[in-house]
């Protein structure tokens, strides 16, 4: 991808604050944020080093193009319109050393895997989009950690520190922007490579397949579908359908996004496409905005309010209907189809009571977004043996909620958001044959923030979902 591919301009001077901040206007502009709070961010040591990584930033290439974008929002409108379901997946805070061939094929195997089910399952289009080439950074609850009487500043992902507990490890290192962002390149460019060079086709459904999963109960549930999809290509092919021309079948669209948790690097990366007169975030298809970071007069709602991307907004248990018609209003006034993905992320037991009246105040204010159940953050807790750690037990139950509670309002369940791994990792509690105890978190514990789903957990999570779809789309006929 080269500058030439977009119409997009970079803007020349990205550290300029708002001209009208201050005055009792507001114009925006990339750069009106820096007028306002930013909450979760790092402390930069080196002021006139971060500008200069801006005014780097600002020069490269864009990541994505805006007729990617544009064709995500398409297909989110879609959703929205209830003829289709979204997979929102990946990792929870991904590293630099994961942006590999190897790493970014593992990721895409088991969200292949998990979209195949719920499409086959709920007879649902599934757009694809990847925590993926971009979700570097990470909120934390507290700025700084203490150990053994050390206290240091918050690791928070690779794109601004290191995870070693060290003094410069834990330095806010403003380079790490652009190390963050050739790193992305280096991932979509594999992504682009396997998704529409021949990986991602149906009959190489057997292939996603990985050993240690085969020998799971759902691994076993997810060859026999397998099977049943090669079986139904041979069927259209022996009626004559020439199934090597249809597109669908051999590649897919994996659209990326990210928490646009770092404003200084979303501002670099926003251009203005001069065909479309609208500026885009071209560091990923889709940006959303944390329950962290979701303050109506912050920097984040100012940043993002005024680009043209998807916008997503993490909806947790402190929510209340008011602030959420607050910030669709701020964030989509136009009530436009596939602006918004409202991202519920409440705890399981919380859904009940919490959701509906959340459904009501967006509906009834004229939005249609898409809405998403992230059943991963409501429920992380401290294990017995002292590790974070999620239980698929209480992530199905809170999924098992999201859908009640749209059945409830007479509305469209639009999509599940995961933190997953495409290995055999032991870091969330449950599952099928081998499943995960307590006394198993220590064996292959390796995220860097949060704990993820492994591949058994992720397939066996996509055969719930894709039974609550079948159900859903049952009592609708």
């Amino acid at each position: 991808m080269t500058a030439s591919d977009t119409h997009t301009t970079a803007p020349t001077a990205p550290h300029h604050p708002d001209p009208q901040a201050g005055t009792g206007e507001h114009t925006w502009s990339p750069g009106s944020w820096r007028g306002r709070p930013a909450a979760q961010q790092p402390h930069w040591p080196d002021p006139e080093e971060l500008r200069r990584v801006e005014n780097t930033l600002a020069l490269q290439p864009p990541l994505v193009l805006p007729h990617e974008i544009l064709d995500l929002r398409h297909s989110l409108a879609q959703v929205a319109a209830g003829q289709g379901f979204l997979l929102q997946a990946g990792d929870c805070a991904e590293r630099f050393s994961s942006c590999t061939e190897a790493g970014v094929r593992s990721k895409l195997r088991v969200i292949l895997q998990v979209a195949i089910l719920l499409t086959y399952g709920s007879g649902l289009p599934v757009v694809k989009v990847g925590r993926i080439g971009g979700q570097f950074g990470k909120p934390r609850s507290r700025p700084t950690e203490t150990i053994d009487g050390t206290e240091l500043p918050v690791y928070r992902g690779d794109i601004v520190n290191g995870p070693e507990f060290t003094a410069e490890a834990r330095r806010a290192d403003a380079t790490r922007l652009l190390r963050a962002y050739q790193h992305s390149s280096a991932a979509l460019n594999v992504l682009r490579a396997l998704t529409l060079g021949g990986y991602a086709d149906l009959g190489q459904v057997h292939d996603w397949n990985q050993e240690f999963v085969r020998s799971s109960a759902a691994g076993q549930r997810y060859e026999k579908t397998a099977d049943d999809i090669t079986w139904a290509l041979r069927f259209m092919s022996a009626c004559g359908v020439d199934t090597r021309s249809q597109a669908a079948l051999h590649q897919i669209q994996l659209y990326t996004s990210h928490e646009a948790l770092l404003p200084h690097y979303e501002q670099a990366l926003t251009r203005y496409d001069e065909k479309r007169r609208t500026w885009f975030d071209t560091s990923a298809h889709m940006v959303w905005i944390g329950d962290r970071t979701r303050q109506l007069d912050g920097a984040h709602v100012e940043l993002l309010s005024g680009i043209g991307n998807p916008v997503g907004i993490k909806v947790g248990p402190t929510t209340t209907p008011r602030q959420l018609r607050e910030l669709c209003e701020r964030l989509d006034p136009d009530r436009a189809a596939g602006r918004l993905v409202l991202i519920s992320r409440l705890g399981a037991g919380k859904g009940t009571d919490l959701l509906p009246p959340l459904l009501r105040a967006v509906r009834d204010a004229g939005h249609t977004p898409v809405w998403a159940c992230d059943p991963m953050h409501g429920n992380t807790f401290v294990s017995d043996s002292g590790y974070k750690t999620r239980r698929l037990r209480d992530i199905t139950a809170e999924v098992a909620e999201f859908f009640a509670a749209h059945r409830q309002e007479g509305l469209h369940p639009g999509g599940i958001h995961l933190e997953l791994a495409g290995d055999d990792v032991t870091e969330c509690l449950g599952g099928d044959l081998d499943e995960v105890l307590d006394t198993h978190l220590a064996t292959r514990y390796e995220t860097a923030c949060d704990p993820r789903l492994n591949a058994v957990q992720s397939i066996e999570l996509a055969f719930q979902v894709a039974k609550f779809l079948r159900e859903l789309r049952h009592d609708q006929q």
